[in-house]
């Protein structure tokens, strides 16, 4: 049982951090969108509903005391983390072939007639195109570190399901 507990601390640790890290990244973009005027585009914004999401469900698995509970809700994270690495990627592919538009047009009503976009016009509001490059961070493009979050937090989530699994297999 010792064994149990200590695996459902780490677990609670990793799922913590990666909400407050999804949190976080929320939050620099909207410092860079309100601070530094760098308006966000469709794929910003779904960007940012799936790290919303991503938190929302690692908050919420943290506070389970089931592995069933805590299997369900990663494996939505995991597929929260998938949805926004494929948006990333897309996004990325976007700003790499300019004059290549996201869809601005077919996307920017779909995503702004979304609830969230009139709870919070200002953070969930389109008001940019996918193809205007800002300077980079770092040497990395948003949409690029955006892509390498939703990697780890994919990769972390299925290796954290994973190593379960085993455990669960071992105890059998």
């Amino acid at each position: 049982m010792h064994q149990d507990d200590r695996v459902m601390r780490r677990e609670r640790r990793l799922l913590l951090l990666l909400g407050s890290v999804s949190l976080g990244l929320v939050g620099g973009a909207l410092y860079l969108q309100f601070f530094q005027r760098e308006d966000p585009c469709p794929l910003c914004i779904i960007q940012r509903y799936f790290f919303v999401l991503v938190a929302i469900f690692a908050f919420l698995d943290a506070g389970f005391n089931n592995w069933r509970g805590i299997a369900l809700l990663e494996t939505l994270v995991a597929i929260s983390a998938l949805g926004g690495l494929v948006t990333a990627v897309r996004h990325v592919y976007v700003q790499s072939h300019p004059g290549f538009s996201c869809g601005f047009d077919a996307l920017q009503p779909i995503v702004d007639s979304l609830p969230p976009a009139s709870w919070l016009p200002q953070v969930f509001k389109v008001a940019g195109l996918c193809e205007t490059p800002y300077p980079p961070i770092l040497g990395l493009s948003l949409p690029q570190w955006s892509l390498i979050a939703f990697a780890l937090i994919f990769v972390l989530i299925v290796a954290s399901l994973r190593s379960k699994r085993k455990l669960r297999s071992a105890v059998r």
